[in-house]
């Protein structure tokens, strides 16, 4: 399946509060993974910026995104996300459909 959409973001959570989000963070992804139809749904804390947890993910059109950002597990993990201190939230979609390479 070829991508369509990619989307790179950040989220920021206290460092001490990492190790309380992660099991949420677990739940989004599988989640996603198994229902949303995502390409691919990758998210991890960056080594050299505690607190710091970046996401990359591919969609095969924009039209899954969008129902990914609403999907029944989205708001439980919102919800989960506040409650550990989120701090900043950026995210960036980006339309690679272009058929030129790299």
């Amino acid at each position: 399946m070829d991508a369509k959409v990619a989307v790179f973001g950040t989220l920021r959570f206290p460092p001490d509060q990492v190790s309380e989000i992660l099991p949420h963070l677990w739940a989004l992804v599988e989640s996603t993974c198994e229902k949303d139809g995502c390409i691919a749904y990758d998210a991890a804390e960056d080594p050299f910026d505690s607190g710091l947890i970046r996401f990359s993910e591919l969609w095969p059109n924009q039209g899954l995104l969008d129902k990914h950002l609403t999907a029944p597990h989205i708001a439980p993990w919102r919800e989960e996300a506040n409650k550990c201190g989120l701090i900043e939230r950026q995210f960036t979609a980006f339309d690679i459909s272009g058929s030129g390479s790299v």
